[in-house]
């Protein structure tokens, strides 16, 4: 069984640059849209597809499992999805602990959230300086949610919590 457990919080200026190890590019879609159930994810990185299943068992903690499919496959299912994300992932060093943060495209834009994967969840963490207001488990952050959702469609008043602190 794999378990994903990751804290998620939006990001209050660029000073995490400077951790930069290197970065991707990702365009994925959904396949399933119920935040209550499985989620049926899949992803492309500029080389490969994966599916991915995902349920929310607690707090910040999920099942993850994740599989390589080919090519082929990979484009006939995204080029039928409704819409997708695009985002550009960037791979931090902060501290001797490894940090994600995903800069969103298009629809999403100029959304940026930090993530950071534990062991546990009473895991301690240094929260590094460029961190902002915590997001974890705020169901509107998830990426299946921005996508049903975009940044773009928002209100106003909900743009207020993208507000940098």
């Amino acid at each position: 069984m794999t378990l994903e457990i990751e804290r998620r919080f939006l990001i209050k200026n660029d000073q995490w640059k400077e951790f930069i190890t290197h970065k991707i590019l990702i365009e994925q879609g959904y396949l399933s849209y119920d935040l209550d159930d499985w989620i049926t994810r899949i992803r492309f990185d500029g080389k490969n597809f994966k599916i991915a299943l995902k349920k929310h068992i607690k707090n910040f903690t999920n099942y993850e499992y994740e599989y390589k499919i080919p090519n082929s496959e990979g484009k006939k299912i995204m080029t039928n999805l409704k819409s997708t994300i695009k985002k550009e992932r960037f791979f931090l060093e902060v501290d001797q602990r490894s940090w994600i943060i995903d800069c969103f495209k298009e629809k999403n834009f100029p959304l940026e959230i930090a993530e950071i994967e534990l062991n546990e969840e009473k895991e301690e963490v240094i929260l590094p300086n460029f961190l902002s207001k915590e997001i974890t488990g705020l169901k509107k952050f998830t990426n299946l949610s921005l996508t049903k959702n975009p940044l773009s469609q928002w209100k106003k008043k909900d743009l207020k919590n993208l507000k940098k602190k």
